[in-house]
């Protein structure tokens, strides 16, 4: 399975920040839809494609999905507006939208988080590589996910998000982390206590004595416009 079409979108299209020029991305709409019609018509399965592959492929599903979606109502001022604000009929959040067709099968973007993502694999690194095109997001990686390189480009995406003061203010005193470690403790702590898992990729180390808070949560679509 080739993830070509898109890496080259996002090395065009996304900044050494992780911002989006969505404006970009509508003018090469023709070669995204492209390969989401790739990936729609060579769905992964257990039997001849490894784990790490199948995890490559959701993740790029879900963040060329994700882009995809955007563009259909841009602009917007964030992803959240998208959904019941704007009168999509049944539909109450952008992630219940079911625009996405594998192997003649409809799926949202909640199906390819939480009952494939989170359920078939304990990978909590996942959270920092699928992308909700909203700032305080992980940033979108400028380059597609490769089941060779997965287990690495999973690490730098850990070590970066962690380590970014905007998503996570770490001292040795206090811990203002991403929300996402609040909404998805339970996938972190699947593996290992919350704070040992910081402590793999944080410059700053933190303590058992260590304040732990949550940062709020920016919607604001993650443009460069």
């Amino acid at each position: 399975m080739s993830h070509r079409l898109f890496d080259e979108l996002l090395k065009r299209h996304v900044t050494d920040e992780g911002l989006v020029n969505y404006q970009g991305f509508m003018t090469d709409s023709v070669q995204l839809t492209a390969y989401i019609e790739l990936l729609s018509n060579n769905a992964p399965n257990d039997s001849n494609w490894s784990e790490d592959d199948q995890m490559a492929y959701w993740i790029n599903l879900y963040n060329a999905a994700t882009i995809d979606l955007v563009l259909k109502y841009y602009p917007v001022e964030s992803i959240k507006d998208i959904g019941s604000s704007i009168q999509v009929p049944f539909v109450n959040t952008p992630w219940d939208i079911q625009f996405i067709e594998i192997a003649g099968k409809q799926y949202d973007l909640n199906n390819i988080e939480h009952n494939i993502l989170r359920k078939k694999w304990a990978e909590p690194r996942i959270h920092f590589a699928i992308n909700c095109a909203s700032y305080s997001c992980p940033e979108l990686r400028r380059e597609a996910y490769e089941g060779a390189l997965l287990q690495r480009q999973l690490d730098e995406q850990a070590r970066a998000f962690i380590n970014d003061d905007f998503r996570n203010d770490i001292t040795e005193q206090s811990a203002e982390l991403s929300k996402i470690f609040d909404w998805f403790g339970g996938d972190f702590g699947k593996l290992m206590p919350l704070r040992d898992f910081i402590n793999q990729y944080a410059d700053q180390k933190i303590s058992e004595e260590t304040k732990i808070t949550y940062k709020e949560y920016n919607w604001k679509l993650n443009d460069t416009n």
